[in-house]
């Protein structure tokens, strides 16, 4: 088995009385590009900064190529870092701002930087733009400066700390295409912090779900999407409509007062669980030909789909996606496939969280 680029162990993070990180245990391969996605506060800037050598770990080992690198200052770690803000030099031009960390290595010749820092610029698209000052760039071309100057370095990775945010969404959206267009070319790993569920799953080969100092759950960005593991993470990527529902044997569950065959199976006979049901897997038909019926209260455009909110007989509701417009107050019918529905186990209880909490400061598992 080939040794992960990086691995953590029992990471833990404490800042006074707050843990930050609660035993984080994940390994990153050679040449994939990953994302921690989480809210604001879950902790996943910290880990980056753990790997960077920025911050220490309260508690736990960072392994780079299986060698502990705890106490490896920084600038002597084989990885680099590209920042929200992009922290570049307003009184450099962007020759300057990319063979900044060449010259202070102090080991190559003016000529080898010359051809080092051409070579990064053109690794970002940025040929002929050494000699402008940076108040001259775009928003997306001081970004790229702020990649060249990363890689300019040689890092075997790059860590990324949500750099896109400060861009408008179109330029955002073209900036996601071309950071893994470059991952893919440079062939080195990327770890992107990020807050943004689609930006995750548009760029990601696997992502981490992160919340309250935890990796709950971390798969490729498929598996996270179509089976999410608890309610939170059903809910934060992407939109989802979750209801109540009892598991009444293998392959058939209720929810909205209602059996349906589905896809699920594993839990005991009539356990309570939630069920998931994505609003592009809802089609509007007929309340005739509808598994269930509900009302029309609302939509929006969206450009290439409409959101629709509806309402059953019991007042769940409904968030549905469709390419045709609907009427607001009028009855129609759902309907959607047994693969569609997806079915997840309630939310653990305290004896269970700390008991699956002792497992990952055992180091017992990346992720549940």
């Amino acid at each position: 088995m080939t040794e992960p680029i990086i691995r953590l162990k029992n990471i833990h993070k404490r800042y006074g009385d707050t843990e930050v990180l609660k035993g984080i245990n994940i390994e990153l391969e050679e040449g994939k590009f990953y994302t921690l996605l989480g809210p604001s506060g879950c902790g996943k800037t910290t880990i980056l900064r753990i790997i960077a050598g920025f911050t220490d770990a309260t508690e736990g080992d960072v392994l780079f190529d299986g060698q502990r690198i705890n106490d490896l200052p920084a600038n002597k770690r084989k990885v680099n870092t590209v920042f929200q803000d992009y922290a570049l030099f307003p009184h450099m031009n962007v020759n300057e701002n990319v063979a900044f960390g060449l010259r202070m290595q102090n080991q190559l010749s003016k000529a080898e930087i010359k051809t080092r820092v051409q070579d990064a610029l053109a690794s970002v698209q940025l040929q002929g733009y050494g000699e402008r000052a940076i108040s001259e760039l775009s928003g997306g071309q001081q970004q790229r400066v702020a990649i060249a100057r990363a890689i300019v370095l040689k890092p075997r990775m790059l860590l990324l700390d949500e750099p896109l945010s400060a861009l408008d969404a179109k330029l955002r959206r073209d900036m996601q295409y071309e950071l893994r267009d470059l991952q893919q070319s440079l062939g080195i790993t990327f770890l992107f912090v990020t807050h943004d569920q689609e930006e995750a799953l548009a760029m990601s080969d696997d992502i981490f779900v992160m919340n309250t100092g935890l990796v709950l759950q971390s798969g490729t960005p498929v598996d996270i999407y179509d089976e999410p593991i608890n309610h939170f993470v059903a809910d934060f990527i992407g939109e989802s409509n979750i209801l109540s529902g009892t598991m009444i044997k293998d392959y058939e569950v209720e929810f909205v007062g209602k059996q349906f065959e589905c896809a699920d199976a594993g839990m005991k006979p009539n356990e309570p669980v939630e069920v998931v049901l994505r609003p592009e897997d809802l089609d509007i038909t007929t309340p005739e030909q509808g598994k269930l019926t509900v009302t029309i209260d609302s939509q929006l455009f969206r450009g290439d789909y409409h959101e629709i909110v509806a309402y059953d007989e019991d007042q769940n509701e409904w968030l549905i996606h469709s390419t045709n417009p609907a009427v607001a107050g009028q009855k129609v019918g759902l309907t959607f496939e047994p693969y569609d529905i997806h079915v997840m186990r309630l939310h653990e209880s305290e004896e269970e969280f700390d008991a699956r909490l002792e497992k990952y400061e055992d180091g017992e598992e990346a992720h549940t």
